[in-house]
């Protein structure tokens, strides 16, 4: 068995040897060099989009609060513009209801001006008759009197013996000439009056003519109103855009009915004297004969439902109580437009909205049937009708229970 041994080591070997690990102590001093330098500009380079990103998330912050802050800014304006806008079609209805007034009172005094004409032209062509007849009678007494009169006269005069006879012709030509003064007297009265009637029918003509002129002029002025409505009407709706919004409008519409129609409730409980409507179902008719638009009960928006009926009926139309009352409130609502509400006693009321003008004042009783109001479209109704409520004690009722 040979062992085997090692051989040793030559210079070569050995310098060989050192080279190698010379070279590797290099490398790592290198190494060992460059490691923080490298580090140091990893740690800068995180730090640096460390600070970037703080940046762009303040700068996003930054402007998400300014668009927060330019949101409630606009907010605040358009509540602002709204409220304005609420407050011009408050005007705007109060403008129409004035002139439709004015037109309904021009129209009474147009109707009654026609009535009285014809009236005066029946009594003119009664008057011209009589003229005539008399004209004929008075010319056939004054023939008669001067063929015979004179002749008979004269005979009685001569004619002494018979006093009787005499006294009883002087009678009889007494009669007759009272009778000519009474005809005469009658004529000329006829012409007098006829002459009064000319008179007064030229004066009834040009008042006519006023009135016709009046109520052009003032249905102009209607017009000019409703379109100036129109123009408000469009411009509040483009700022109530959403669902939200409108029954939001629509909530806050029926709390201030319901505060105000509350506070009618505890003034009418002051009147003892007024029967209800109690004992009236089925008995009462409609304020105004139309088509049900909106019946009640039924959904109105959201969850909100129709405390009332919203009647079709043409602009002007007649509004009726429908029974005797007391006129509780008579002004515009927001919501309801130009409102009359009518105290019937025992805790019943009604409301009459939407009107283009109110006909009775607060204070005034009246009766059923009488005219309270015109129909017309006011509160921001895009069509005429009237919307039409029965309460009791505060609660709204079915009107179908006691109109028909």
């Amino acid at each position: 068995m040979h062992l085997l041994r090692k051989k040793p080591r030559t210079a070569t070997g050995f310098a060989a040897s050192g080279a190698l690990s010379i070279a590797l102590a290099g490398a790592l001093v290198t190494a060992l060099a460059i490691a923080p330098s490298a580090a140091l500009a990893m740690q800068n380079q995180a730090q640096s989009k460390e600070q970037n990103t703080q940046g762009g998330s303040k700068k996003q912050l930054s402007s998400v609060q300014r668009e927060i802050a330019e949101q409630k800014s606009a907010i605040v304006q358009v509540s602002k513009k709204r409220r304005k806008l609420n407050a011009q079609l408050k005007k705007d209805d109060f403008a129409i209801a004035k002139v439709a007034k004015a037109i309904n009172t021009t129209g009474k005094s147009l109707t009654a001006t026609q009535k009285k004409l014809t009236s005066l032209a029946k009594e003119k062509r009664q008057l011209t008759k009589d003229k005539q007849q008399q004209e004929k009678a008075l010319a056939h007494q004054l023939r008669t009197a001067y063929t015979t009169g004179q002749h008979d006269y004269l005979k009685m005069l001569l004619n002494q013996e018979e006093s009787s006879q005499v006294q009883r012709s002087l009678t009889y030509y007494q009669y007759l000439n009272k009778a000519r003064i009474e005809e005469i007297e009658s004529f000329q009265a006829t012409i007098a009056r006829l002459s009064e009637v000319e008179v007064e029918q030229q004066a009834k003509a040009a008042q006519l003519a006023n009135l016709q002129k009046t109520q052009q002029t003032q249905r102009k002025a209607l017009e000019q109103s409703k379109q100036q409505r129109k123009a408000t009407l469009t411009a509040l709706r483009k700022e109530l855009l959403s669902n939200k919004q409108k029954l939001a409008k629509l909530e806050q519409e029926e709390a201030n009915l319901v505060a105000e129609l509350e506070r009618l409730a505890r003034q009418s409980a002051l009147a003892k004297n007024l029967p209800g409507l109690g004992k009236l179902k089925r008995k009462l008719r409609w304020p105004v004969s139309g088509r049900v638009k909106h019946s009640f009960g039924t959904r109105k928006q959201g969850y909100l439902r129709w405390k009332g009926v919203m009647l079709s009926a043409g602009v002007g139309k007649q509004v009726t109580s429908i029974y005797s009352g007391k006129v509780l409130f008579a002004d515009w609502l927001k919501g309801y437009g130009l409102v009359t509400v009518i105290d019937h006693g025992k805790g019943y009321m009604s409301l009459y909205g939407h009107n283009q003008a109110l006909l009775k004042n607060v204070g005034d009783t009246v009766e059923p049937g009488e005219p309270i109001a015109l129909v017309g479209q006011s509160g921001g109704q895009s069509e005429p009708g009237l919307y039409f409520e029965i309460r009791h004690r505060g609660k709204a009722v079915n009107p179908k229970i006691w109109c028909k």
